[in-house]
């Protein structure tokens, strides 16, 4: 179980962590950033790995005693299905436990975090760095423009330079190389020191012209922008707590789109939640193959099934954020039809003699696997043939 909570958050994680590479590679910030990011999103993918961990764990703890045989053993002394889920039932509540804790006060706060990240890479407070050819405006007064960085931007190479003021007095600077240097009376200013350049000063007056200076070094003050602070936790529903969530879906005074979002992103919560307590029942459907079959069809459609209908959770949740479906309608009539298909499931396999879950579905994939089997016997004496026949050379 922990193995396939594992494999499947690392598999959601690696999908993330490309995009993320380069977001961070064009915004021009710190690799460290990245796995930051990444571990705050780890709450929000564990929310459908702990599931997809809990289904695959009983279901191939089972498929092992069934193919072995040992279950008909177990069957045969009088154990029930239903005394075998006990273990299986108290593992189940700790990890609903657990997925509480994540879902409903977790999750929301590192949703938060990630989207602070986010935000402060955008506006350069995470240390992004000005962009190698390419333009950069600061404060709408300087545009700069460096051809070339190196030892990690302390040495720069090919620096162009144009700052005006609210006097239209325009400067055109062009220098060989220059480095950064922090000043300590004010952080909100650095100096941009160039080394053999140039600067071309326009006034702005009519009938002069502009004057050109060479220097052997020249330092630039620049003041760097103003980072704005960051909105403060709930403006998406997704960040809110429990508690809010409680308080700001059932208010009266609230708007009807924040009400509404709120008790959207409440059923979809618990909706997952409880949907845990059906995956032993699931996993013990399609955990047992037909007699004298080693067939492995039961796992894949386990989890075809489980991330199908979180699927359909993510799309109800978004109309009855919208105001079009009633909640409860949106996620728990999927709910109702889900637990309902498992119990049936699961009554086929616990109560009927020699029934199955899936037993059509598992003649259908054998009568094809069949056929496949011949397919490539066909195939395989035709290209003996063809090479005994062939001439020699």
């Amino acid at each position: 179980m922990l193995g396939v909570f594992a494999l499947a958050a690392s598999l959601l994680l690696l999908e993330k962590m490309l995009r993320l590479f380069q977001f961070v590679g064009e915004e021009g910030g710190p690799i460290g950033v990245v796995f930051r990011m990444l571990a705050a999103l780890i709450p929000e993918y564990a929310s459908l790995a702990i599931p997809l961990g809990l289904l695959l764990g009983v279901l191939l703890a089972f498929r092992k005693l069934a193919t072995s045989s040992e279950l008909d053993v177990m069957r045969a002394v009088g154990m029930s299905y239903n005394r075998l889920l006990r273990t299986p039932y108290l593992i189940t509540a700790v990890l609903v436990a657990v997925n509480v804790a994540l879902v409903f006060y977790i999750q929301p706060k590192s949703r938060f975090y990630y989207e602070q990240m986010e935000y402060e890479l955008r506006s350069g407070a995470l240390g992004a760095s000005i962009k190698v050819g390419e333009f950069t405006t600061l404060k709408d007064r300087m545009a700069l423009r460096i051809e070339q960085s190196e030892d990690e931007g302390r040495q720069l190479k090919g620096i162009f330079a144009r700052v005006s003021n609210d006097k239209g007095q325009v400067l055109s600077i062009s220098a060989r190389e220059g480095a950064f240097l922090a000043t300590s009376d004010s952080p909100d200013t650095i100096i941009l020191r160039l080394s053999d350049g140039t600067i071309i000063q326009d006034t702005g007056a009519e009938g002069t012209s502009p004057r050109v200076l060479s220097f052997t070094r020249h330092d630039l003050p620049i003041d760097l922008p103003r980072i704005e602070e960051f909105r403060n936790r709930g403006d998406d529903e997704r960040e809110y707590i429990l508690p809010e969530l409680l308080r700001i879906g059932w208010n009266q005074n609230a708007p009807d789109d924040v009400r509404d979002a709120s008790q959207a992103s409440f059923n979809f919560r618990l909706v997952e939640v409880v949907m845990m307590l059906l995956m032993p029942l699931l996993a013990v459907a399609l955990a047992i193959p037909p007699k004298r079959s080693t067939s492995a069809l039961g796992v894949f459609v386990s989890i075809i099934m489980v991330v199908s209908y979180h699927k359909v959770n993510q799309y109800g949740e978004d109309i009855a954020a919208l105001g079009r479906v009633d909640p409860i309608l949106a996620l728990w009539g999927p709910f109702a039809l889900f637990a309902a298909l498992i119990l049936w499931m699961y009554y086929r396999v616990a109560y009927v003699p020699g029934g199955q879950a899936i037993g059509a579905l598992e003649a259908w994939f054998a009568k094809l696997t069949k056929r496949l089997r011949k397919l490539f016997k066909r195939r395989r004496p035709r290209q003996v043939a063809a090479m005994e026949t062939a001439p020699a050379e």
